[in-house]
């Protein structure tokens, strides 16, 4: 009995809170510190919907449910009569994805977490789901466990945490269509398909993230959210590092799960009092691969590099979206702005990484200036997206302290002049440089000591 007692107290599981199947038990959970030091992941869509590679990877719901002439008129001038979504699954090759290259290229690009696809709203999982037969990529298409792959070879070459995406609901199943028609009365898909899948994964490949989507107008109750989050954070095997986020069914987005994404491409510009993550794109219009795109549709690297900073000093994390093309390569605009911006962090990460949002978030005088803070080492970092023409940049926030205040430029050597503008505020006279000089592109920073 005593060395039962002892397994208790001193197991892991026996260390951790227990939670109720209740949103108000599962919230009380604090959020793994591990998510809110690494600011800066990739989001992968990947799947069926990357063979037609047009418009969007809605493109089975906007060619047979909305029947959206553009996506209609494509199938019926490149495909035969009576073609089908399905037929589409034999054509997701993947023979060119190799999952220690794209280990590579997430690495290369300075983030610290990844998270891909394992089921999309079309229901065709990345892995050999027994819940989802002769519809997964190691039945149909690739032949091959994606998720295992990209898994392990994330684990062995990166020190990037592993994610997976999973969507509760699948638009064309019939279970699913079965219980919208009884107003979800009835619980045959979460029953059959998406709760299973759910445990599989997480038992299969142990994700440190589990970002749900798509609740498909159906509450938690119906999808047992609450059920399974219990059971996460409880009894699973990633139960004290997993972090979720909060689409587990009408009514939970920006209110309850570990970390809110409120809307796709959130970036509310200025700091919320709960944890939050900007899940955006750089091709502005899909998530999806687009065979179909403008150069104008990329976002680039200097957009980029503000929505990190903007999000980092918000609060929140940056979740940027790569879409691989169905053969399995990364396309080489996505590997320029991920190599880009490893190559902007790699300058400027101190700024970044393990910070704290600062008391004011952009500078009230000088626009396009977004701050961070390091409570430990007392550094406050001005982040300045616009390099100043006069030689000068003005901060109207940071209060300084005579002989005692430093400003260093990151990237560069020695310290900086500056002048006091009173009881708060300050001018930097920032190093005459050449562009081959400067430390970086896209955004400097100003590291700051003894200032209030």
């Amino acid at each position: 009995m005593l060395l039962l007692l002892l397994f208790l107290l001193f197991s892991p599981q026996g260390c951790s809170a227990r939670y109720d199947p209740t949103w108000e038990s599962l919230d009380s959970r604090p959020l793994p510190t591990w998510f809110d030091e690494v600011k800066f992941g990739i989001f992968i869509h990947w799947g069926v919907f990357s063979v037609p590679s047009f418009g969007s990877e809605w493109f089975w719901w906007y060619w047979q449910k909305e029947k959206r002439q553009p996506y209609v008129k494509f199938m019926e001038t490149n495909y035969p009569p009576g073609f089908s979504y399905e037929d589409f699954g034999p054509l997701f090759t993947a023979e060119f994805f190799d999952a220690n290259q794209w280990a590579d290229i997430l690495k290369a690009s300075g983030a610290k977490y990844v998270v891909l696809t394992s089921k999309h709203h079309e229901g065709f999982t990345l892995w050999g789901s027994k819940y989802s037969w002769n519809w997964n990529a190691v039945n149909v298409g690739p032949k091959r466990d994606i998720v295992a792959e990209l898994a392990t070879s994330i684990r062995t070459r990166t020190d990037l945490h592993f994610g997976l995406y999973h969507s509760l609901f699948e638009w064309f199943n019939p279970l699913f269509l079965y219980d919208a028609s009884n107003v979800f009365k009835t619980r045959q898909f979460p029953t059959a398909k998406s709760l299973p899948e759910l445990y599989e994964i997480v038992m299969k490949y142990q994700p440190e993230i589990l970002w749900s989507d798509g609740d498909g107008n159906a509450p938690d109750t119906y999808w047992n959210s609450t059920g399974f989050l219990a059971w996460l954070y409880n009894d699973s095997p990633v139960r004290d590092t997993v972090v979720t986020n909060d689409r587990w069914g009408v009514g939970s987005i920006c209110k309850h799960g570990g970390y809110y994404t409120c809307s796709d491409r959130y970036n509310p510009g200025h700091l919320l009092p709960h944890k939050w993550e900007n899940c955006m794109t750089i091709d502005k219009w899909s998530w999806g691969y687009r065979r179909n795109t403008q150069l104008s549709d990329y976002l680039t690297i200097e957009e980029l590099v503000k929505q990190l900073v903007e999000t980092v000093s918000c609060g929140g994390n940056l979740l940027m979206n790569i879409g691989p093309t169905h053969d399995g390569r990364i396309d080489v605009i996505f590997q320029e702005r991920l190599r880009q911006m490893g190559d902007w962090l790699r300058v400027n990460g101190e700024a970044i990484y393990g910070t704290k949002p600062w008391r004011t978030q952009n500078d009230t005088v000088t626009p396009g200036v977004w701050y961070t803070f390091k409570p430990k080492e007392e550094t406050v970092y001005a982040i300045f997206l616009n390099w100043p023409i006069s030689g000068t940049l003005v901060l109207g926030d940071p209060k300084t302290i005579i002989g005692e205040t430093q400003v260093k430029l990151i990237g560069d050597k020695g310290q900086l002049k500056w002048v006091s503008l009173g009881e708060k505020g300050m001018t930097v006279a920032v190093p005459q440089l050449t562009p081959n000089q400067l430390p970086c592109q896209w955004g400097w920073t100003l590291q700051l000591t003894n200032v209030k």
